[in-house]
């Protein structure tokens, strides 16, 4: 598919995150739908996965922060996860009055168990895709990703 101008390709790339990001919440309503939880405790356990991934985990106030929502509300949301067996509270090693939230085996089990098909079908979708292309496509998604951070930051806080 041949583009004359970059404005193009742009605006190509700004169209399939739209698409990509109305399709994830799809996903995310699914699960949160089979597995008897809110749109917002699925948010918080994304929200809790990936700062765990990136090797910074959430305290309960910063996951307040990202979500926006009232003390008390987080309050109930992390105490209701905890107990439900989705989310663990871990003191930091670093600060031993910080407490950090993180997934608990089960809330992985349930995960990776809904979540597995999903990698498979986006390995088979990208099997064809040459290495190059999927950095570039990296290079892409970091690219928006800091975009969109930029953009958070610029709106300042809720």
């Amino acid at each position: 598919m041949p583009h004359d101008d970059r404005a193009s390709l742009e605006e190509l790339m700004a169209a399939d995150l739209r698409a990509l990001n109305a399709a994830s919440d799809a996903v995310g309503q699914r699960f949160a739908a089979l597995h008897a939880v809110t749109a917002n405790d699925f948010r918080a356990l994304l929200h809790v996965t990936v700062a765990e991934s990136s090797g910074r985990p959430l305290t309960a106030g910063e996951l307040r922060t990202r979500m926006g929502v009232s003390a008390a509300a987080i309050t109930y949301l992390v105490e209701r996860m905890v107990e439900s067996g989705h989310l663990l509270r871990d003191v930091d090693p670093a600060d031993r009055r910080r407490v950090r939230l993180r997934m608990s085996e089960q809330g992985m089990a349930v995960a990776r168990g809904f979540f597995t098909p999903l990698a498979e079908h986006a390995h088979d979708s990208m099997a064809a895709l040459s290495d190059d292309d999927l950095l570039a496509a990296h290079r892409v998604f970091t690219a928006l990703g800091a975009a969109m951070q930029t953009f958070l930051e610029e709106l300042g806080p809720r």
